[in-house]
């Protein structure tokens, strides 16, 4: 019976010793998420270019967008980056317990109870009630702390942030406040990546309304220093937006948000390309030789089309390979060749068909994102398979993933 066939077995590859495993997690199996430093840092500088003059903050939240935060920020402000922006109090918190002492800008109000801590940590808020203007002003009063803050206005994105009309009051309540300090004020794009005349206009609408509120600040004789609008595809894309500070967040990572965005980076960056930071990889761990007709994995999905060397890789859903990725008919790279799924992504693993090729092995090196020989895998390709957008896979890699880290430069070592 095919199932009786001989398995050959091997034991996972240790890390590099010039590599760093940021993740605990996963150690025991060889399946990791290798993370280019060099790359985010090549990536910030292209970036800090295009924007120029505005300053550079580099998005890492979401642990880096799944990159590694602490050692995704090192790599920005190597390539440029003058501030870091994150989405949690604790994500901040990260980041200066290894060290990172840029500015690091909060994208939302946090809760009441995590107001001491920004403060403590030296996180600029991002405020839009009156509620947490208070609570930051009396925190600071507590500390004899004088503390930036920034001011976020909703423009259109319906999302956080203070009305349009709202604005000027909340301004000058901080402004009243002796221990805060107005340092920015800002909003956000929903639809500069659009590739749709309605979504040019929209955007267009929200820049004239952001220019608007920010002459009535000045006309109520505030001036905040740091105004701010552009996330990546405003600050490729619309330069009138990128203003005194630009939040560029997927573009740190390599990945551009739509076709639209990448033409226009490319007349603007002088030839240069944004590089993906991120692999993913593993090693076949066992090999068996099937009949064709034979249904490996759950479900019994997919009969062989031939007799097949199926290779067994440690690697599944509960480390970011979806399930839907079977059905669309993915491929992985083994030998620098491209190699379909012999049957439905389970919770640990993988299997692959690799046709009666009697060269692949266990300790084979496999590429589910990234690129071995000519062949590349981008999460951009995934992304059009599962209907969805780059950021969700690259965040979507699980915790259980090593992130190994190379080529780091001499500052960028979490």
């Amino acid at each position: 019976m095919a199932d009786s066939a001989p398995v050959r077995l091997v034991a996972p590859v240790p890390d590099d010793e010039d590599a760093a495993v940021t993740m605990a997690q996963g150690r025991s199996r060889p399946a990791w998420a290798e993370i280019d430093l060099a790359a985010v840092t090549h990536n910030a500088r292209v970036l800090a270019r295009v924007a120029a003059p505005a300053e550079l903050c580099a998005v890492v939240k979401a642990h880096g967008y799944g990159h590694g935060g602490p050692a995704v920020a090192r790599a920005a402000l190597a390539g440029g980056a003058a501030r870091l922006a994150v989405a949690l109090v604790d994500e901040g918190v990260e980041l200066r317990r290894h060290g990172v002492t840029a500015p690091v800008l909060l994208l939302s109000e946090c809760g009441l109870d995590a107001v001491g801590t920004a403060l403590a940590y030296g996180l600029t808020p991002t405020l839009y009630s009156n509620e947490n203007i208070a609570a930051f002003a009396a925190a600071a009063r507590a500390a004899g702390q004088r503390t930036a803050v920034h001011i976020k206005v909703d423009t259109g994105m319906h999302r956080v942030g203070a009305a349009p009309e709202d604005l000027t009051a909340l301004a000058g309540a901080v402004g009243s406040e002796p221990l805060l300090h107005l340092e920015g004020v800002w909003t956000h794009l929903p639809v500069a990546d659009g590739e749709l005349p309605e979504d040019r206009a929209y955007t267009e609408v929200q820049l004239d309304l952001f220019d608007r509120l920010v002459a009535a600040l000045a006309g109520a004789g505030l001036h905040p220093p740091v105004v701010h609008v552009a996330n990546t595809a405003g600050a490729i894309a619309f330069p009138r937006s990128r203003r005194d500070m630009v939040r560029c967040g997927i573009g740190l990572y390599g990945y551009v948000p739509g076709p639209g965005v990448a033409r226009a980076l490319g007349e603007q960056a002088g030839g240069e390309t944004l590089q993906p930071a991120m692999s993913l990889k593993a090693r076949v761990v066992a090999v068996r030789e099937l009949q064709a007709g034979e249904r490996p994995s759950y479900g019994r999905l997919r009969p062989l089309p031939e007799r097949s060397v199926v290779a067994t890789v440690p690697i599944g859903y509960a480390d970011g390979v979806p399930r839907a990725l079977f059905e669309a008919g993915y491929e992985v790279l083994i030998g620098g060749k491209r190699r379909p799924l012999a049957g439905m992504v389970t919770m640990d693993q993988i299997v692959v068909d690799c046709g009666p090729d009697p060269s692949v092995g266990p300790g084979d090196e496999v590429v589910l994102l990234g690129t071995q020989g000519s062949e590349t895998i981008t999460a951009d390709d995934w992304a059009t398979m599962l209907g969805t957008i780059s950021y969700e896979v690259v965040c979507g890699v699980g915790p259980r993933m090593p992130r190994v880290l190379v080529n780091r430069p001499d500052d960028a070592r979490a």
